[in-house]
């Protein structure tokens, strides 16, 4: 059984940072794709970004420039590092990877989500 375990997130102010983490945990042979999504009550997920494991990151539009993913592909985790937050950014984070099992197939896995909430 795989788990993804995020942590980080709070209640920041504007202009505040935090960081998101992103542990996988279980049986598996390689992680592919990790990603951070979020969602806001009343609307759809949305993709914040992702990482590859050899390191390639793509960004979604409204977060391009504040955000940055990193992965420590040894420790099975990948970071969101959040600045400059923008109470748009409020929302619940949720991981995402793309996990090769020990049989070869690759699975989608999601995290329980943690709550960002930027205000004054």
């Amino acid at each position: 059984q795989v788990h993804l375990v995020e942590s980080g997130g709070g209640l920041v102010q504007p202009g505040g940072s935090l960081r998101l983490s992103c542990l996988a945990s279980g049986s598996f042979f390689s992680i592919n794709v990790m990603s951070w999504y979020r969602q806001d009550p009343g609307k759809e997920r949305e993709l914040v970004g992702s990482s590859t494991s050899g390191g390639t990151t793509n960004y979604g539009d409204s977060v391009k420039g504040r955000f940055t993913i990193s992965r420590d592909n040894a420790k099975n985790t990948v970071f969101l590092q959040m600045n400059n937050l923008k109470p748009e950014d409020t929302a619940v984070y949720y991981c995402n990877a793309e996990i090769r099992n020990t049989y070869g197939t690759i699975l989608d896995y999601w995290g329980q989500g943690t709550q960002v909430m930027v205000s004054s």
